[in-house]
């Protein structure tokens, strides 16, 4: 594709992170193209284009199964929205590298010519592992203070440290990240709890102050000290660290499950004979619902991750439950989450996996029918039985299902048998 734009006469070059990237000997996720060809003159290059920022000057390019995204050389002109530049100029890309955010995602790369190119000392600031705001720091930020965030990812996923007038800037401007939309924070949070050093990237928010503006719920952790018999590890902060730094391929909503999931030991903590934190389980997952609704998670990924939190004291009981208890448990359609959340709990502070492993062969040596079930009686066979509809009705067949889930019975009749002993008081006696 860059062959095509060179040979139409315009000068094309790789751009940003993928440069990056390849500098580090990572493999890039997709490839970036910078051109001094206007965006009528890229689409008249190639047959599949789309549209996405005119005004920015952006087109996708389809070669295949693959997309492209191709801007052209630009320079911008005041940001008066904290995000979007109220004037854009099709310039060379000298100045397309020096409207960029930090130096390692300012650099051009020449395929053709197997030539890197770097206005902005990027090259020296990767080998030097710092991340570098170019030119000026406070100005970079102001023009979209979700660079306040991206500074922290990047500096934690590369184990990068922020360069002095770089921190400085961010440390100074951390109320201005409350301009974002909260759609853009949430994703930006997502971003960085799935990426690399999560733990180390929630440390930075923290030391920054930027936790204390976008999750100040988060920031009360800090300092909150547990029993030490239970969490050697320190305070509740440390330990959410330790535990997302535990996580094996999280997902956004597994991410911020654990990252909540002691959002309620704050406000609940006390002390007598020892620290306590009663009920922050079911504090935290009330928490954790206005968080996720403040951020604009979708509705179901609210639900998962408000479960995940009030669910999580659960399995430390595990093998004292009833049969039919730790049945229904196990069959939570986020079972692998709440497992993977509880396996990071133990290990970020006493480290014993007993009842993780204990749920693991439970889970692996069951049938799904013998933790689902199917139903043996409905409603109708309970008013067939002289039942007179209402909540007694849960309650009875919530008993039947226990008791398939006990193995205590396992047909129609045995279902109609218990129902007839154990609730015999209950049928409708009223006269035919």
């Amino acid at each position: 594709m860059v062959r095509r734009l060179v040979e139409a006469g315009h000068q094309a070059l790789f751009a940003g992170g993928c440069v990056r990237d390849m500098l580090r000997g990572e493999k890039p996720h997709d490839y970036d193209v910078a051109t001094d060809a206007t965006p009528q003159e890229v689409e008249g290059l190639f047959e599949r284009t789309v549209t996405v920022g005119s005004r920015f000057g952006v087109v996708v390019v389809v070669v295949g199964e693959h997309q492209f995204e191709v801007a052209t050389f630009r320079s911008d002109e005041g940001y008066s929205d904290g995000r979007h530049p109220d004037a854009v100029h099709f310039a060379d890309a000298r100045a397309d590298a020096l409207r960029r955010d930090f130096t390692i995602n300012g650099l051009f790369y020449d395929p053709l010519a197997d030539e890197l190119i770097d206005y902005v000392g990027g090259q020296q600031d990767i080998a030097g592992e710092i991340i570098r705001a170019i030119g000026s720091a406070e100005e970079r930020f102001a023009e979209d203070a979700l660079r306040l965030l991206r500074a922290v990812r990047f500096a934690a996923r590369f184990g990068y440290r922020l360069e002095e007038s770089t921190e400085a800037a961010l440390r100074k401007q951390v109320g201005e990240v409350g301009r974002v939309s909260s759609e853009r924070v949430r994703d930006e949070l997502c971003r960085i709890l799935t990426g690399p050093n999560r733990g180390e990237a929630l440390r930075l928010l923290h030391a920054t102050g930027l936790l204390r503006v976008v999750l100040p719920e988060v920031e009360e952790m800090a300092g909150c000290e547990q029993p030490e018999a239970f969490h050697p590890e320190g305070d509740v902060l440390t330990h959410t660290r330790l535990a997302l730094d535990a996580l094996e391929r999280p997902t956004p909503t597994l991410a911020f499950g654990v990252l909540l999931h002691d959002v309620g030991k704050p406000p609940t903590r006390r002390e007598d004979d020892r620290v306590r934190f009663d009920l922050h389980d079911k504090v935290g997952a009330q928490a954790a619902k206005e968080i996720c609704t403040r951020l604009r998670f979708p509705t179901a990924d609210t639900e998962t991750i408000v479960d995940l939190v009030a669910q999580h004291m659960k399995f430390m009981a595990v093998r004292e439950m009833r049969e039919s208890t730790l049945k229904r448990l196990l069959r939570s359609p986020h079972i692998q989450a709440h497992l993977e959340l509880h396996r990071v709990d133990c290990l970020a502070s006493h480290g014993d996996l007993t009842n993780y492993y204990f749920c693991t062969h439970k889970l692996a040596s069951l049938e799904d029918e013998e933790i689902r079930p199917p139903r043996l009686l409905t409603g109708d066979d309970l008013i067939d039985l002289g039942y007179t509809p209402g909540p007694i009705f849960s309650k009875i067949l919530e008993r039947v299902e226990d008791a398939q889930l006990e193995t205590e019975i396992a047909t129609r009749e045995d279902a109609l048998a218990l129902v007839r002993r154990e609730f015999p008081r209950l049928r409708d006696t009223r006269p035919m």
